[in-house]
């Protein structure tokens, strides 16, 4: 297992490019996939996660040429897919195995996906639930949990489904098997989430609309190939934000980076905290705001999380809590519980951490409490989560001693070659 060791200490700075948004990488496979014609992206996240995605749509007859981050996908059309002849490996990556089980339960084919120790432990009922009552058959481990078996059937139904949880990958996974069913299927929010799939798919010219009673989409429509330039993804560029935040001296400009106003709460709550953030050169690309994000260091200070930028900032919250440890005063974050059903129970495991450090920290069932104050050094488990080990990463910024971080092989899930770009912007840290 992988292990990194950071010493303590320094400023970041420069002009940086963070890799490419994980999130929209995969819906650019997806869509391209099951579209008529030749897509081609740029700026495609070249990590593990991503990378599954490729592998398991290659299994599935797509024809998809790579080179960097540069992919050609010869998309099939929608009913073009052909039955793999092994597993569907989703690795570590839950928008990947939700998304995809969405996109399955449609075709006339059986499959079945799994994915690593910790994709397995994650429960998937939230999104086999809805998906049987549009007639999609799925057997699950106890729990709805993966392996996950799908039936083939071409007979779903589309469905009104009222969201009990803010989730991008619940909607997302509706709205594509809502591709494959007869009628309109409609999908109701209690509050906003990332909006990619819709954006991509009105790019790949599909009749998707969003009003007051929720988002809809027309069943056994066409997709056409189009192409697709992917930003870089601001969850990433939220580790170098926070990092210029708390190390004195520090300017950083963060380049291209996707600003969609679903992922923005992480720049929102930092700014609420007395961050020093510019936005510059706003601009779009293929249906997606874009800008330059220049951070100076600034003194923060501890504040209340309003609750409705908790679904805007939800991969985010790792990080933002070495920024709550940095502040002066006391943050409290609360009606965040699916914090605990990420990649690890992020409260817990960055709660542990933080003590560890010697951080007053208190985990609650919905939350966290942080008071701010003197960071030491010392050792930290990620639970093999890649966002908790570049958060203690940033950590090291405002340590006393050195902070050895355990089980972070899975950074290259999301964030390929975070270390020497880390270094490269000024923080000590080395696998």
């Amino acid at each position: 297992m992988t292990r990194f060791v950071c010493s303590p200490g320094g400023r970041v700075g420069g002009n940086i490019r963070v890799p490419g948004d994980k999130s929209i990488s995969h819906r650019s496979i997806i869509l391209s996939s099951i579209a008529e014609g030749d897509s081609h992206v740029t700026g495609f996240l070249q990590g593990e996660d991503s990378l599954n995605t490729v592998r398991a749509f290659a299994q599935m007859g797509v024809t998809i040429q790579r080179e960097e981050d540069r992919v050609k996908v010869t998309g099939v059309g929608l009913h073009g897919l052909k039955k793999p002849e092994t597993d569907l490996d989703m690795g570590n990556s839950g928008t990947a195995m939700r998304l995809l089980l969405g996109l399955l339960s449609g075709q006339a084919f059986d499959s079945r996906l799994i994915g690593d120790r910790s994709l397995s432990s994650r429960p998937m009922g939230r999104v086999i639930e809805p998906l049987r009552q549009m007639g999609a058959i799925i057997e699950s481990e106890p729990g709805g949990r993966a392996p996950l078996q799908i039936i083939g059937t071409t007979d779903l139904k589309a469905i009104e489904y009222d969201m009990p949880v803010a989730s991008a990958q619940l909607k997302s996974c509706l709205l594509l098997a809502g591709l494959y069913a007869d009628g309109t299927t409609v999908v109701r929010e209690t509050a906003p989430t990332r909006d990619h799939s819709e954006r991509m798919l009105r790019g790949f010219g599909a009749d998707v609309h969003s009003h007051e009673s929720g988002i809809s989409i027309r069943g056994q429509q066409s997709l056409t190939a189009c192409n697709l330039e992917i930003p870089a993804d601001i969850s990433s560029a939220a580790f170098f934000m926070v990092a210029a935040s708390i190390a004195r001296d520090s300017d950083i400009t963060l380049q291209h980076v996707g600003i969609n106003p679903t992922r923005t709460g992480v720049i929102e709550i930092l700014k609420l905290m007395g961050a020093d953030i510019e936005l510059m050169n706003p601009r779009e690309i293929s249906g997606e705001p874009v800008a330059d994000i220049r951070v100076c260091y600034a003194e923060l200070h501890g504040i209340e999380i309003p609750f409705h930028l908790v679904p805007l900032a939800i991969d985010e919250f790792p990080v933002l809590f070495i920024a709550a440890a940095c502040a002066k005063g006391t943050t409290r974050l609360s009606g965040a519980e699916e914090l605990r059903v990420k990649e690890s129970d992020r409260i817990q495991v960055m709660a542990d951490g933080l003590v560890a450090l010697g951080v007053d920290a208190r985990a609650q069932p919905d939350g966290i409490i942080i008071n701010g104050g003197e960071i030491a050094g010392g050792e930290v488990d990620s639970h093999g989560d890649h966002r908790i080990a570049m958060a203690f990463s940033v950590a090291s910024l405002r340590a006393r001693d050195d902070i050895w971080i355990h089980d972070c092989a899975n950074v290259n899930t999301s964030f390929p070659g975070f270390v020497k770009l880390a270094r490269e912007a000024g923080i000590g840290v080395s696998d």
